[in-house]
């Protein structure tokens, strides 16, 4: 897991050729004219989902892994919570990876950290993560999450 502001991406773009398309991506948008949903940007090898929401209670958390993508989350306006957990510490799986869903769901973990605006996190396939989390109030948020697809 890495956590940085996008300002200062270019330390990152170095990681691989998809993670630096993803951060092109997000410094070249205006990122609050998009609409809501999912934009591929380079067919399945890059993809912007695009959310406006309320962030949730803890209690709500989804803790999930993937396989297939990397995720690089950038909250546009707002703040929430993630919750994180290395893979080697992983709690009990809720439920089994789905191949096509890309995405593997756990038993809820402990450790969260707070994604501000204008700051994005990368989480790879050892980075469990449960996104959208309220630190107190439910607050609202706009977020992208852009999903890399991994190349050999």
């Amino acid at each position: 897991m890495i956590l940085e502001m996008l300002s200062r991406a270019d330390r990152c773009t170095s990681l691989s050729p998809g993670i630096a398309a993803a951060l092109r991506y997000l410094r070249s948008v205006d990122l609050t004219a998009l609409p809501d949903g999912k934009v591929e940007i380079d067919g399945p090898r890059l993809i912007a989902n695009v959310a406006r929401y309320r962030t949730k209670l803890p209690d709500q958390a989804v803790w999930e892994s993937h396989r297939k993508y990397i995720d690089v989350q950038y909250v546009v306006t707002g703040e929430e919570r993630i919750g994180y957990i290395p893979l080697e510490n992983a709690p009990a799986v809720q439920s089994p990876y789905n191949e096509a869903k890309d995405v593997i769901f756990y038993e809820p973990g402990r450790d969260t950290f707070t994604l501000r605006a204008g700051q994005f996190a990368i989480f790879y396939p050892e980075d469990i993560h449960a996104p959208s989390l309220a630190d107190g109030e439910p607050r609202e948020v706009l977020k992208v999450v852009m999903k890399v697809l991994i190349e050999d």
